[in-house]
């Protein structure tokens, strides 16, 4: 499994925007192949500036790059790109892969040898 963590930098005026933008692309993961964990927005914190990550996990890198090939291919991926483009709610992304570590992982750590 490979997990691709994104970082976001966003307006935070223009939140509610990110949000339905947030959701276009949970759904657009879950109906590719992919877990989507969730977006964590700013609850409290700095006016000028907010973060948010967006967590996401397909079966190998394979798999998600096959959903990579759908944008600006794909109607639905254009659309949802759209939200963003537009509203200006997204300043700046970064993403990274990561390796998830699960609880279900412990107890194969507790497991005796």
């Amino acid at each position: 499994m490979i997990t691709c963590v994104v970082r976001y930098t966003i307006d935070p005026k223009r939140i509610s925007a990110f949000e339905e933008f947030g959701r276009r692309w949970m759904r657009l993961v879950q109906a590719h192949g992919g877990t989507h964990h969730g977006y964590f927005l700013p609850s409290e914190g700095a006016s000028d500036e907010a973060l948010a990550l967006a967590l996401f996990s397909f079966p190998s890198l394979a798999a998600y790059e096959e959903y990579r090939q759908l944008f600006g291919q794909d109607r639905e991926f254009i659309e949802a790109d759209r939200i963003r483009d537009e509203s200006g709610c997204v300043l700046r992304y970064e993403r990274t892969f990561m390796r998830p570590m699960l609880p279900d992982d412990l107890a194969a750590l507790d497991a005796p040898s």
